[in-house]
């Protein structure tokens, strides 16, 4: 062969290289799933450099051994799953000294290079091995073995160096999705931990409320004078103390889920009669109007009765409590298009601006927290927005501004 003939020849082999070169990239961008992606490397690595076999090593962070992980070809040298010290290892001092390494006369090296794992079997007559950075890290090692045609040389050292860079960029991503997915099912189990302390410490907490909530009203009705007035005091705290923990109860229906909800085909117009009926002690104690808008004929809506009922009672409670006594409220319900409207409107102290969407955050107060009058955790709004997008529905609030009231809005879409 002349030389216009080898050139051409080396040109077409490093079109087809710089070809495969782009197709690995394209396919490491393509998935994270760790075993995958280490597989693809080790017989991407042997296709491109011509080679028998492939092993990727990767460095145990315990032990700091070389693991091989991955591997390519008939008999890869280390096997996978073998683990291999970083003394007296081909990969060690690659990793060590982070060059590549090429050997093309393998038995004239034995010699100088001892009995190595990856030059323990007599099969092995070339090899080249690169170090896998991450990050000016060095992770691992990729060694390839047994050159079909010709020796191994600068150009295949350089072309490896490409994939193990690739394989660095994909190993890196694969470790951040497999610590992102690890970090998220400790969140889950935080979670779970959570909803079950609220859960167990509410129902701890029911029992001996209720029984300081009858001793306290008998207390007050049979007793007089200062005493009464004791019990008057004690019962008025256990009451509190019952708002607060239910707020507890309802904490898991901020982030309610669609398929978490008892869907059954309901007549809306009972539900907001319900919610209605539920506060009236609070209308009575502070001497508070309530006016009810229905419309004619039925509204039928597939929802979780309970759920919608509690919403449509926050917002009414909201009403209540967070406005001077004798306040006028009116709740209404009306159709729009494919929906079903729930309005609660005040003619209380309103809203700035900057609070119509902050209302609906949890623990969200309008008064500073050391100073307010009002008691309560803060979830009422958040929930009642919770129900409503579990619902497939929203929720929002509007205010002319401080004095003007406010109106507050949630939608149920109507079957």
């Amino acid at each position: 062969m002349d030389t216009a003939q080898t050139e051409v020849a080396d040109l077409r082999r490093m079109v087809v290289q710089l070809s495969r070169l782009v197709e690995i990239s394209v396919t490491l961008n393509s998935t994270l799933d760790r075993e995958t992606l280490l597989r693809f490397i080790a017989a991407s690595a042997a296709d491109v450099l011509e080679a028998e076999t492939a092993v990727i090593l990767l460095v145990d962070p315990n032990t700091r051994a070389l693991q091989a992980v991955a591997s390519a070809g008939a008999a890869p040298r280390p096997a996978a799953g073998t683990t291999i010290p970083q003394e007296g290892s081909i990969a060690g001092m690659v990793l060590r000294e982070r060059r590549p390494l090429i050997l093309n006369e393998v038995e004239a090296g034995r010699g100088a290079l001892g009995r190595t794992p990856e030059l323990g079997r007599e099969a092995v007559h070339s090899l080249l091995a690169i170090p896998v950075l991450s990050r000016d890290d060095t992770v691992g090692v990729l060694e390839v073995t047994n050159k079909r045609t010709g020796a191994f040389d600068e150009s295949d050292a350089r072309t490896l160096g490409i994939v193990g860079s690739l394989a660095a960029v994909a190993i890196h991503n694969s470790r951040l999705l497999q610590d992102l997915q690890d970090a998220n099912r400790e969140l889950g189990r935080l979670d779970k931990l959570k909803d079950d302390f609220i859960a167990v410490a509410s129902h701890e907490l029911r029992t001996p409320l209720g029984v300081i909530l009858g001793y306290a009203a008998i207390l007050r009705e049979e007793a007089g004078g200062e005493t009464s007035e004791h019990a008057e005091a004690v019962l008025s705290s256990a009451q509190r103390l019952r708002s607060l923990i239910e707020d507890m109860t309802h904490l898991n229906l901020m982030g309610v889920a669609a398929e978490s909800l008892l869907l059954e085909p309901t007549d809306l117009r009972c539900v907001l009669e319900s919610a209605c009926a539920s506060v009236r002690e609070m209308l009575t104690a502070s001497e508070s109007e309530l006016e009810i808008h229905l419309p004619d004929g039925p509204l039928v809506a597939s929802v979780d009765t309970q759920r919608v009922e509690l919403a449509l009672a926050n917002l009414l409670n909201n009403a209540i409590r967070f406005n001077a006594p004798k306040v006028h409220i009116e709740a209404e319900l009306v159709r729009r298009g494919r929906e079903a409207w729930f309005r609660v409107r005040d003619h209380g102290i309103g809203l700035v601006a900057d609070e119509l969407e902050r209302v609906f955050d949890p623990f969200y107060q309008v008064e500073d927290h050391m100073t307010r009058r009002h008691e309560g955790l803060g979830l009422g709004l958040s929930i009642v927005r919770g129900i409503a997008e579990a619902h497939h529905g929203c929720a929002w609030v509007e205010s002319p501004g401080p004095g003007h009231g406010a109106t507050f809005t949630m939608t149920i879409p109507i079957d």
